[in-house]
């Protein structure tokens, strides 16, 4: 006789800020996801939901209190106070590691394709720890979004960053992999540059992202320039080097200006350089500030992290 491997016990976990319009719909059709999986045999019959509210100031947490109360398999974890969307999915993997085999992370308002989460399990099932779902386009996505969002990970790439090109948060990982996520203690989390660094075995599965069934975004432009310097200062220390570089550089351009300066003043050839001087000043006055306000990033992060302050506190779990 044939025995079959135990079924994976599958936590999807859905961080939550201010969403109260479109909960009810998101949560019906995740357990009817999860029922399908279940019917197919390819999850086990205790797997479930959890939202994570991060301290949104809507009725958010009131209504996952009401699905909790209405179906046992939705699960609630409510943070006291806004932690970032980094920061609710640590908490939430970080509260259930030990109930699952396998955890999805996917947005509340579903425009990743929740279809492609059975091709994540089945990867899993081949034996990937990590499987990574990645847009195949951007074409949902405005034109300045699409290259904000392209450069980006460029630029990530060039500074030696191991990330994901167009993935963002929808993925799946193992039991396993969520512990040894567990061991990063920096307070400044950015997960896409540190799941890859986990080391075990990924894969990837592609989808189309949809358009936005309701509310809003809330990825605005200054969440998404912070969400971006995070990332590159979490990761990679090459601004810093590039600094040293410009300053080496403009250190032998001086040299250079002063020679010919005093080689004009020997031959009596100096003339009044008013505009080049002020050019000059310019130039290097915001060549200065710009290299203060990079390492001053880094050495706010510096000080974020001495201080070993707590990344987030629970206020309530509905089990």
């Amino acid at each position: 006789m044939t025995i079959l491997p135990r079924l994976p016990h599958l936590v999807l976990l859905i961080p939550c800020y201010n969403e109260e319009p479109i909960l009810h719909n998101t949560a019906i059709i995740l357990m009817q996801l999860l029922q399908n999986l279940v019917e197919k045999q390819k999850i086990a019959e205790n797997s479930f939901l959890l939202f994570i509210n991060d301290g949104s100031s809507d009725r958010s947490w009131q209504v996952i209190q009401q699905l909790h109360t209405e179906n046992s398999f939705i699960k609630g974890l409510n943070l006291a106070a806004n932690a970032g969307q980094q920061n609710a999915l640590m908490a939430g993997l970080m509260k259930i590691c030990d109930r699952a085999d396998i955890f999805i992370s996917i947005d509340a308002d579903l425009q990743d394709d929740i279809a492609a989460i059975e091709e994540m399990i089945d990867k899993f099932r081949e034996g990937f720890d990590i499987v990574y779902g990645v847009r195949r386009s951007r074409e949902v996505d405005s034109f300045f979004k699409r290259q904000t969002a392209s450069a980006f990970y460029k630029l990530m790439a060039a500074l030696g960053a191991k990330t994901i090109y167009n993935h963002a948060d929808f993925r799946l990982m193992s039991q396993r992999a969520v512990k040894q996520l567990g061991l990063y203690g920096e307070r400044n989390l950015f997960l896409r540059g540190i799941v890859p660094l986990l080391g075990y075995p990924s894969a990837t599965v592609y989808y189309d992202r949809n358009g936005r069934s309701g509310g809003n975004s809330k990825y605005s432009f200054h969440r998404m320039l912070n969400f971006a310097i995070d990332g590159i200062t979490s990761f990679s220390i090459r601004p810093l080097r590039v600094i040293a570089s410009l300053g080496i550089l403009f250190l032998l351009c001086s040299l250079i200006a002063i020679g010919y300066t005093l080689h004009s003043w020997f031959h009596g050839e100096t003339v009044a350089g008013w505009a080049s001087l002020m050019i000059s000043i310019w130039f290097l006055g915001s060549l200065i500030l710009i290299a203060i306000g990079i390492t001053g990033e880094y050495i706010g992060k510096i000080y974020l992290e001495v201080k070993h302050r707590p990344r987030y506190h629970i206020e309530e779990f509905l089990d």
